[in-house]
């Protein structure tokens, strides 16, 4: 762009005063008794001729984009990169759990039923959400229990935990996640207590679920849960990932197996049809995990740490540039 020196000059003056000294493009005009969309038009032209530079410095800017790149590719409504570096597993857990709690307690607006899922990340966003008093809240388990073992990362657990933190109220389902017999399962799911409470799990207004990788760092494995045969079944189908038991491939297609034929909860096509999926994920092993859900389209927003939220941006590249 061929600027005469004049004219530079008046554009180098108005960029000076706009972003150096933080006056109004209606303070310039006023200076430079001209009207306010000249100035506007000067400022577009000094951006323009490349007399103006912008560089945002904050280490959050690396954040941002692949915030920015995530939302963009998979049509997320939100995605929210958590730096994650240098961070022990734990550490960047909580830190996910931390800002997965700031979004939900900044984004309840009409949010009346909440859904909550299962697992470790969840249970740091709970135990990481402010005490709060909101009216006519009521939250509910999308899965049954599972024994014993981790109550604390229970779907019932949580949901009572939430509700607390929430001073709101909370249903039970009081069933197993996984059962004996597919038999056993449609019998339950016939009961008025269990029917009433997925009935509200399909409806809620705000559904938080956790992904997890069947074949690598699974809780379900090391609670005993998934045995070497069920692994061994998962991989032949292809699976990569579960929400909430039900599993899923890497293009998010529900894989179909004995095993998800004995879950109590909601189903990944019910999941699905919600307009409010938030997940939390943190652990770089769980990218292809990720990935099949995002291509699946189960989540509308993304609390992700910053390593994986990385791996999965640099496996769909190609795609994204």
């Amino acid at each position: 762009m061929n600027i005469e020196w004049q004219e530079k000059r008046q554009l180098v003056k108005v960029a000076s005063l706009y972003y150096k000294e933080g006056w109004t493009q209606a303070q310039i005009a006023k200076k430079m008794d001209v009207s306010r969309p000249v100035i506007s038009k000067m400022i577009q032209k000094a951006k323009d001729a490349g007399i103006v530079e912008i560089y945002i410095k904050d280490e959050s800017v690396h954040t941002v984009e692949l915030e920015q790149q995530l939302e963009k590719h998979f049509n997320l409504n939100h995605a929210v990169v958590v730096p994650s570096l240098g961070m022990t597993d734990e550490m960047a857990k909580r830190a996910v759990g931390q800002a997965g709690a700031n979004y939900i307690s900044h984004n309840m607006k009409g949010i009346k039923n909440i859904g909550i899922s299962w697992g470790t990340t969840l249970g740091y966003l709970v135990q990481e959400y402010p005490y709060e008093r909101r009216d006519g809240i009521r939250v509910v388990p999308m899965e049954g229990g599972m024994g014993n073992q981790s109550v604390e990362i229970h779907a019932n657990q949580l949901a009572n935990e939430l509700a607390k933190k929430m001073n709101g109220s909370c249903s039970y389902l009081y069933a197993p996640a996984i059962v004996e017999t597919e038999e056993l399962k449609n019998r339950l799911m016939e009961m008025q207590d269990i029917e009433s409470v997925l009935k509200i799990g399909r409806k809620v207004d705000m559904a938080l679920i956790g992904i997890g990788n069947p074949h690598k760092g699974s809780t379900l494995t090391k609670m005993g849960y998934l045995k070497e045969s069920d692994l061994s079944q998962l991989r032949k189908k292809g699976a990569v990932g579960d929400i909430g038991f039900r599993f899923f491939d890497e293009k998010g297609v529900p894989v179909s197996d004995s095993l998800i034929d004995k879950v109590i909860g909601i189903t990944l096509e019910e999941l699905k049809a919600l307009e409010n999926v938030i997940a939390l994920v943190e652990g770089s092993h769980k990218m292809e995990s990720v990935l099949g859900a995002l291509r699946g389209g189960y989540i509308n927003v993304l609390i992700i740490d910053e390593q994986t939220a990385e791996a999965i941006v640099r496996e769909v590249g190609k795609d994204l540039e």
